[in-house]
């Protein structure tokens, strides 16, 4: 497994303005206003994820909720449950679906690490893209191997349509794979690491890089292993939706 490309907290912005991508240790995230132990409190909202119940690709392997919030001038408001959508441009196998997921748990949605989380992560966007409203889709993840395989990203190397892309690390068990890999939209550059430390987090520019994560699967086969993220998505003028095509 190869080690993240530990990114100086004080350099968030000038790592993003300049390679597209940031990786902060969980010790870092006092930039982004929050802990690691703070973030803690959350970690129990990963075992009671509903079946997605949309994979196209009969996989029985993904457990996720969905949220969406705006932040706008450093107040974070909880928006209308909606439909998760994209394109078919970004999403090849999911993409022009509307995808109807849980909500979020009250508990995570109320927590005060949550808001600070959001709002920190809209001000970085800002101070990337300009100071604006920014429309915030929230997607706890579990990954796990019981068909003895389990796929992060089924829809293979992509871009997600948004400015900012969050990638948090809850919590790796009994697992191999599920490495990182980013690489240049337009060009041949790219990166692989795995991230393992609880809340590490990975911080990507949509608009200049794809990323995907390879499959997981069981160290012992005889027990049940799983890869719980946290994907924090953030787009400038509105949600995505099947108007926009």
């Amino acid at each position: 497994m190869f080690e993240p490309p530990w990114t100086d907290p004080a350099d968030l912005v000038g790592s993003l303005k300049r390679d597209g991508k940031a990786v902060l240790a969980p010790a870092a995230l006092g930039v982004l206003g929050v802990s690691a132990a703070a973030l803690d409190a959350l970690k129990p909202c990963w075992d009671d994820l509903p079946p997605d119940g949309y994979l196209r690709d009969g996989g029985r392997y993904r457990f996720r909720r969905h949220g969406c919030f705006i932040a706008d001038g450093g107040t974070l408001t909880l928006a209308p449950h909606r439909a998760h959508w994209q394109p078919l441009d970004y999403n090849a196998l999911h993409g022009g679906l509307q995808r109807w997921y849980v909500p979020l748990e009250q508990a995570m949605v109320a927590s005060p690490v949550w808001s600070a989380l959001l709002l920190n992560l809209a001000r970085v966007t800002s101070a990337l893209r300009g100071e604006q409203a920014w429309f915030i889709e929230a997607h706890p993840f579990r990954i796990d191997t019981s068909d003895g395989i389990g796929r992060p990203t089924p829809e293979g190397a992509h871009r997600d349509g948004v400015d900012l892309v969050a990638v948090l690390m809850v919590g790796r068990h009994n697992i191999k794979g599920g490495e990182s890999r980013v690489f240049e939209a337009a060009g041949p550059a790219g990166q692989r690491f795995t991230m393992t430390q609880p809340w590490t987090t990975l911080l990507l520019d949509d608009q200049r890089l794809i990323h995907e994560t390879t499959p997981i699967q069981p160290l012992d086969v005889a027990q049940r292993g799983w890869r719980d993220t946290l994907v924090i998505t953030l787009r400038s003028g509105a949600f995505q939706g099947p108007r926009e095509g």
